[in-house]
């Protein structure tokens, strides 16, 4: 049968399959293509395996979180613990912060060492709370602050404590630290016998060859730049000057210089002054050497000395004139007070020796005498001069002097500029004066020797203390 013989001739099917296994070369041509064949077969399952791999995603987020998770772990690792390290020093920060505040207002109170330290540690330790049972013992030191000398507290502290991944990391405990500083000042009451009042510009000038011996001391309210100015050849004894400006003196004066007060004042601003509304006439009686003026308290327009003059007791209202007391006269006043009003000015003394001026104020006791309550007499006590704020002076006042004169008291010009010039010389053992502005000049000589209990306030500064670190 044809188709047996024709199979009979073709090699066995199982041989064949066997020989390509193989890859057995038995059979020249036929095997060699069939291992092509197989050949390519074999890199094409390859291929399509590959590609199939290739685009299959299943698996990835694993991998990715394995390959991150150690550097995640890290990261909030170290967020915890820089976290808690920096509400450490949030808080030891405050806790230095108020031990130095505390321990400054105690230094400003003068207090000793061992006092000012207790208060700066217990506002420490209250202040605490995640660090209480780790944090050091503040340590405090006084230190310099500006230009000041131990001015001001300095307190340092830390707290040391192992956490569990930095701790890991770096084999050993952190710790975090704070320093704090804090400069204080104390308060100051400051009293002054010549008190420019006046609150803007220079209102205190000593200039020339001017001499001024005033131990009861200066003070100037204006807060403006050189508010004083002590110039020239001039010359300031004192043991105190003070402003709320700056002030541009000589070296000598520079270790009593007290600047930018807060807290010096005008002690007479409220005081409206007393009157006497019984209109007067100064007249002198007599001829030549022997005229005598005897006025009487009440309300002049003028009162220009032009003879001997011998004053009562009691209030003497100048209004809108000239109270000129410069004639070469002797004058004498003794319990006696001028109200300057209405613009009017002061001359007072320096014409000649025969210019011989006592004139000595009124006391408490004279101003209950006509009425006044003892508060008021109280303020009263003690003014010569008093001129009324609503007066506008058109000129200065003139405040001169001679060896033989005698002022008592305080000469109060809150208005007007008191100018002590020329070749004046007042010697006192207490006078005051208060004015918008004093100008001392040329070679005039001021000698003023209040005792410290009977001058007048110029205010207080009140203790100041602020962080500086």
């Amino acid at each position: 049968m044809q188709s047996a013989a024709t199979l009979g001739n073709q090699p066995h099917a199982n041989s064949a399959f066997t020989l390509l296994l193989q890859g057995a070369d038995t059979t020249p041509g036929y095997t060699t293509s069939v291992g092509k064949l197989f050949g390519g077969v074999m890199l094409g399952s390859i291929r399509r395996q590959m590609r199939c791999l290739r685009g299959d995603r299943s698996g990835n987020a694993t991998l990715l979180l394995a390959a991150g998770l150690p550097a995640l772990i890290g990261t909030a690792g170290a967020a915890i613990d820089f976290s808690q390290w920096y509400a450490w020093k949030q808080e030891l920060q405050m806790a230095t912060d108020q031990a130095a505040l505390a321990a400054a207002w105690s230094l400003s109170e003068d207090a000793p060492a061992s006092t000012y330290e207790l208060r700066g540690e217990q506002n420490y330790r209250a202040n605490l709370a995640l660090t209480r049972d780790f944090a050091s013992d503040p340590a405090f030191e006084l230190a310099d602050y500006g230009n000041g000398n131990s001015n001001s507290v300095a307190v340092t502290a830390s707290a040391t404590r192992s956490l569990p991944f930095s701790s890991f990391l770096m084999n050993r405990a952190v710790t975090v630290s704070a320093y704090s500083q804090a400069s204080f000042s104390a308060g100051q009451n400051f009293n002054a016998c010549l008190i420019a009042v006046g609150d803007d510009g220079t209102t205190f000038s000593v200039g020339g060859n001017a001499n001024v011996v005033a131990q009861c001391g200066l003070a100037a309210l204006s807060c403006s730049d050189d508010a004083i100015v002590i110039d020239g050849s001039a010359s300031v004894t004192t043991d105190s000057i003070a402003t709320c400006g700056t002030a541009n003196v000589p070296a000598a004066n520079e270790s009593v210089l007290t600047e930018k007060v807060q807290g010096l004042e005008d002690t007479f601003a409220d005081l409206t002054p007393p009157t006497n509304t019984t209109a007067r006439t100064y007249k002198c009686n007599g001829n030549g050497n022997k005229a005598l003026a005897t006025p009487l308290p009440g309300t002049y327009t003028d009162f220009t000395v032009k003879c001997k003059t011998t004053m009562a007791k009691g209030i003497y209202v100048i209004d809108g004139g000239t109270l000129d007391l410069t004639g070469n006269y002797p004058v004498t006043g003794t319990n006696v007070m001028f109200v300057l009003k209405n613009g009017a000015t002061l001359k007072l003394g320096g014409s000649g020796a025969g210019n011989v001026l006592t004139l000595t104020p009124m006391q408490a006791s004279d101003f209950t005498a006509l009425g006044y309550s003892a508060t008021l007499a109280n303020r009263y006590a003690n003014m010569l001069i008093f001129e009324d704020r609503a007066s506008n002076p058109t000129s200065d006042h003139i405040i001169n002097g001679n060896a033989n004169s005698l002022f008592e008291g305080t000469i109060y010009l809150p208005k007007g500029t008191a100018r002590i010039n020329g070749t004046a010389s007042i010697d006192s053992s207490c006078l005051q004066i208060s004015a918008w502005k004093i100008n001392v000049l040329g070679n005039a000589a001021l000698d003023t020797r209040c005792p410290t209990a009977q001058t007048n306030s110029a205010g207080s500064a009140a203790a100041s203390v602020k962080l500086v670190v």
